[in-house]
């Protein structure tokens, strides 16, 4: 289940976008964090199943009829690609009016899941 990211559950959020090259620096990711929370236009979500702790984080840039994925990063023990699909298409479900694109590293992900049933 995708919960936008609130000032509860930043440290959680920051926890996992560490797991990114370009989030390494904490200057850098103070600002992501900072990013998200002063615009609408920019907004993170954190992943989990239920009943579990959240496990991924998914970074959007929202327009008027697409989403852009930014990034996407999971936990080390649930880095296999189901878990990618399911929060791609979550996304999916909860925009059913806007098409979901991404920035070039995750495109391909956008595109297995396109027509693939979870």
């Amino acid at each position: 289940m995708l919960i936008e990211c609130k000032k509860d559950n930043e440290k959680i959020a920051m926890g996992l976008l560490s797991y990114l090259d370009d989030f390494k620096n904490i200057n850098v990711l103070k600002e992501e964090i900072e990013l998200n929370k002063n615009s609408r236009e920019f907004q993170l979500y954190l992943y989990r199943e239920l009943n579990s702790n959240f496990i991924g984080v998914i970074g959007i840039q929202n327009y008027k009829d697409f989403i852009v994925v930014r990034y996407l990063s999971l936990s080390p023990n649930y880095r296999q690609l189901r878990y990618k699909g399911k929060i791609i298409h979550e996304l999916s479900c909860n925009n059913p009016d806007k098409r979901i694109t991404a920035l070039p590293e995750f495109t391909k992900l956008v595109e297995y899941f396109k027509n693939k049933e979870l």
